[in-house]
């Protein structure tokens, strides 16, 4: 399919030739609106074509622009070998290249009578292309919607207009001739292509058609607000963090507190534990009467006391389980060879008088009954 492009000559000047070497910015990426009819779609009134950089800038597309020929308005027929001879004044001299979105051309005129039209005025260049059209529909990475994509862009010539449809501005579209499909165009005095003067933005899954102005202000507010959830999503995970740490904080605290709460006894339980363990020293001192016990363990009274009996053969080497049975048994011993008797229950029940009082069991579980006593007292005063 055949497209016109409207350029405008830039930086003209002449050689010593008399040639006049100029530069033209043709083929820009985006969005153009299009006639229907124009592209072969007469049910639609407009179809969004779009054209993308891959496209405009691909190296098969730029190299078809070299040695382009120029022509004095647009020919009715596609320049060729041919024709070359009657339609050329001059050609793109040397390669096309990108320049931002527009691809840029560097000519040179070498008609006399096309160059007087230039000095004279005739300064609008319509380009004149093909390429394949697309009726996919899609979505630019901008956000723009579009109906179809123009693909395999080839330039076949240049055309010298009095008054391209962009006018002064180098914009896409011409209305000069029958060569090919232009943009749409918007005003008498000046063309501006609609794909200019509105856009088609998404917005939340909407197409939206706006200025280029409100386009740039809708992308400008979904940047901000993608910008404040990120925020907010930093400033709420912040704030769970905190809170976890403070969680782990109270959890450690009610911890220290149980724990300390379980060390605490209650008058009850340091009775038990004083009579209990006024109970093992009787029993100890029953095995044997020299055995000392200050100082020591439950378990290592156990152990003093069996080592006391036995020797240190008895208990070498042997789990606590095992000392602690030979202790039962010692004690059951002790209790049948003075008749049966419990020895702390006859301590308790009888005092812990004696003739001289200096009876060793009796004079150690004073001293232990006294020692733990106070210091129950004075764990209760503090």
């Amino acid at each position: 399919m055949q497209f016109t492009d409207a350029v405008t000559v830039a930086g003209t000047r002449q050689t010593a030739d008399g040639y006049l070497v100029a530069t033209a910015r043709a083929v820009r990426t985006g969005i153009q609106l299009y006639a229907g009819h124009e592209v072969g779609k007469p049910d639609q009134h407009v179809v969004r074509v779009y054209r993308a950089a891959d496209q405009v800038f691909s190296l098969d597309s730029l190299q078809s622009f070299s040695h382009a020929p120029i022509t004095v308005d647009h020919p009715d027929e596609e320049v060729t070998a041919d024709n070359w001879k009657t339609l050329s004044v001059g050609e793109v001299s040397t390669a096309a290249k990108q320049d931002g979105q527009w691809v840029m051309l560097p000519l040179i005129l070498k008609d006399a009578a096309a160059i007087k039209s230039v000095m004279d005025g005739k300064r609008e260049l319509s380009a004149g292309y093909t390429c394949d059209l697309d009726f996919t529909p899609g979505i630019t990475a901008d956000g723009e919607a579009y109906d179809a994509q123009q693909r395999g862009i080839k330039i076949n010539h240049l055309a010298l207009v009095d008054r391209a449809r962009a006018g002064s501005k180098a914009r896409i579209g011409d209305g000069v001739g029958p060569w090919g499909a232009a943009p749409i165009s918007t005003t008498d005095k000046e063309t501006i292509t609609m794909s200019d003067a509105l856009r088609t933005v998404v917005v939340d899954g909407l197409s939206v058609t706006t200025t280029d102005q409100g386009a740039q202000a809708i992308s400008k507010l979904l940047k901000d607000l993608e910008s404040s959830a990120a925020k907010l999503v930093d400033a709420e995970t912040k704030h769970q963090a905190a809170l976890a740490a403070k969680d782990a904080e109270l959890a450690k605290a009610h911890a220290e507190r149980d724990a300390a709460n379980a060390k605490v006894l209650s008058d009850a339980d340091l009775d038990k534990r004083v009579a209990a363990r006024a109970d093992l020293i009787t029993k100890a001192k029953a095995i044997a009467k020299d055995v000392k016990t200050d100082g020591l363990s439950d378990s290592a009274i156990r152990k003093a006391a069996v080592t006391a009996a036995l020797g240190d053969a008895a208990v070498r080497d042997k789990a606590d389980a095992y000392i602690d049975a030979r202790f039962d048994i010692l004690v059951e011993d002790a209790a049948k060879k003075s008749g049966g008797a419990d020895p702390f229950r006859q301590v308790v029940q009888n005092g812990l008088q004696t003739a001289d009082n200096t009876n060793g069991a009796a004079a150690a579980h004073n001293a232990m009954v006294r020692d733990m006593s106070s210091a129950w007292m004075m764990k209760k005063e503090a």
